[in-house]
């Protein structure tokens, strides 16, 4: 039996079990397997997990589909808020967690047992990059964006429309190309932002590996960056998402990104 804790952001579900306890399994196949929706637990993707010291540890996160991704900003903070809870943290506390991507030190601002576990963080996001890029789609139609980094490969659209739609197409068909183009060797998350006002943005998110998804901590980073940068909006910056809306400070290139929303924990138990 594997024990697991089930935890979600916005939405966006994660699985975490300790590497211990998934020791002797493929984790590519079990991550399939556990997260499936309708004959496993179901879950956006896995979280392993070890203690790396008192208030430290290290994660590797396997998307749904079994592919390792570089991290998850909803996936981090799961785990900070079961980090939280195995330490009955306090408001004020940190967590250190190492991705992936690098260091990614959370900071406690709230912990409420009042329906279940949940907290708020805000997760220092690192230096996050931003490039100007056209995608070219198998049938010509070019596409301009934002190629994004934040630890992770992003592609942001502006959209001026409420249904997200970008040269007459839907944002899931043209995310399911752009995830997937030739431009991205590794693919891609791909971001649809419209613009609300100067401090508030709506996005709609196609994750690699994934697929559309209630939310993404680190596709609401990328999607932070891409509209401040282009003069579009300002720090601080809420982005509002299906499943919840999160804060991004930014105060331009060549600094670190913080990133700051819920996380809650679901469920505990076993699986086969």
């Amino acid at each position: 039996m594997i024990p697991f804790t089930k935890a979600h952001a916005c939405g966006n579900d994660f699985l975490i079990v300790t590497e211990d306890a998934a020791a002797g399994h493929d984790r590519a196949s079990l991550t399939r397997r556990l997260c499936a929706r309708n004959t496993g637990i179901g879950a956006d993707g896995i979280e392993f997990f070890a203690w790396t010291g008192p208030v430290s540890g290290r994660l590797r996160l396997h998307n749904a589909d079994g592919s390792i991704a570089e991290i998850s900003g909803n996936g981090t903070r799961c785990v900070a808020a079961w980090m939280a809870a195995s330490l009955a943290s306090k408001p004020g506390d940190e967590l250190r967690i190492e991705t992936d991507a690098g260091l990614r030190v959370c900071h406690v601002n709230a912990v409420s047992t009042s329906s279940g576990y949940s907290i708020e963080v805000t997760t220092g996001m690192g230096v996050p990059t931003i490039m100007p890029r056209t995608v070219r789609l198998a049938d010509g139609l070019e596409i301009a964006g934002a190629e994004v980094s934040t630890g992770n490969p992003h592609f942001v659209i502006v959209a001026d429309n409420a249904e997200f739609r970008v040269a007459g197409r839907s944002w899931h068909d043209l995310g399911a190309q752009i995830c997937v183009h030739p431009d991205f060797p590794h693919q891609t998350n791909v971001e649809f932002v419209r613009i609300l006002g100067q401090q508030e943005i709506e996005i709609r998110i196609f994750e690699r590996g994934v697929g559309p998804t209630t939310s993404s901590g680190t596709g609401s980073s990328a999607s932070a960056t891409g509209a401040i940068s282009l003069g579009l909006a300002g720090s601080p910056l809420r982005v509002v998402a299906p499943g919840g809306a999160q804060t991004v400070i930014w105060n331009g290139p060549g600094t670190e990104l913080y990133l700051t929303g819920p996380a809650s924990l679901i469920a505990r138990g076993e699986a086969w």
